[in-house]
């Protein structure tokens, strides 16, 4: 008899050993297991087809009125406020990074403005979009590098398509308290990637790092979605405010994008006048 064989004989007396009701506990139980596993994904897709999932609407994104950047001011003296937050840390959650100046951080919202403008504030007065801008629920701290456009930046990307490389569950929560805050809808396939986080999350709150334990940033792969070439960003709807197709140094610097280098998505848009492959320098 072989090895498997035995083992397999060895399980099957022991089985046979079980009470009657024990055996058949067991069998409903495996027959739910492996029913739950195929039935998982089709009852959470099911979930988000409908009208609403966790409480928001799920509707496709929707410019009801022309976004402009200049309706969603905020006070700069907001992130002294998002390092108190943090235990007077100055800290990019999104990697897990510490930094010794504000100087060197950018304040990141992660419900993007532009987004939350499709989503649901195009219809809002302009106090409930400044409200909706100095909101410290809806505020971080990121490295330019990682707050902006280009290579690996969030950009104005939505969770579908950007998530940190770690506090993925605070960053996933908080999305959806801010959404719920403003009455904000969510389209499906966000609604689908913020389920995937969030099912999996045993806590969401914000992990601080120690210091030694980070890799530096730059040195982890580049997320493929998240490339400053990538034709997918709509550089014209995130930066152009007033709706010319072109987009000036003075929107650049507005949104501060600028410089601007040839492979970030809004250099097609520019004038480089000197052909150097950088706009605004």
């Amino acid at each position: 008899m072989s090895l498997t064989t035995e083992t397999s004989t060895r399980k099957v007396a022991a089985l046979e050993r079980l009470p009657a009701r024990s055996r058949s506990s067991w069998g409903v139980f495996a027959v739910l297991c492996i029913a739950w596993a195929f039935l998982a994904p089709q009852y959470i897709a099911a979930q988000i087809q409908g009208d609403r999932w966790r409480g928001l609407i799920v509707a496709p994104e929707h410019r009801c009125s022309p976004y402009s950047r200049a309706d969603y001011r905020y006070p700069q003296s907001v992130e002294p406020g998002i390092v108190a937050s943090m235990g007077g840390r100055i800290y990019g959650p999104y990697t897990g990074k510490h930094y010794e100046t504000m100087l060197q951080t950018n304040i990141e919202h992660m419900v993007a403005l532009s987004e939350a403008h499709d989503s649901g504030l195009c219809a809002a007065d302009l106090s409930t979009r400044e409200r909706f801008a100095a909101d410290p629920l809806n505020l971080t701290l990121a490295s330019p590098g990682v707050n902006q456009c280009g290579r690996g930046g969030k950009c104005a990307w939505d969770a579908a398509d950007w998530q940190p490389e770690m506090n993925r569950c605070w960053f996933a929560g908080r999305i959806l308290a801010v959404r719920l805050k403003y009455g904000l809808t969510v389209d499906r396939r966000e609604a689908l990637a913020l389920d995937n986080v969030l099912s999996g999350c045993a806590s969401l709150e914000m992990v601080i790092t120690d210091p030694a334990d980070v890799v530096p940033y730059q040195e982890r792969p580049l997320a493929p979605a998240a490339r400053g070439g990538d034709e997918s960003v709509d550089a014209l709807r995130l930066w152009d405010d007033n709706g010319n197709g072109r987009i000036t140094c003075s929107e650049a610097r507005r949104h501060r994008i600028a410089p601007v280098p040839s492979d970030h998505p809004a250099y097609r848009y520019m004038h480089d006048g000197d052909g150097d492959g950088v706009v605004c320098e």
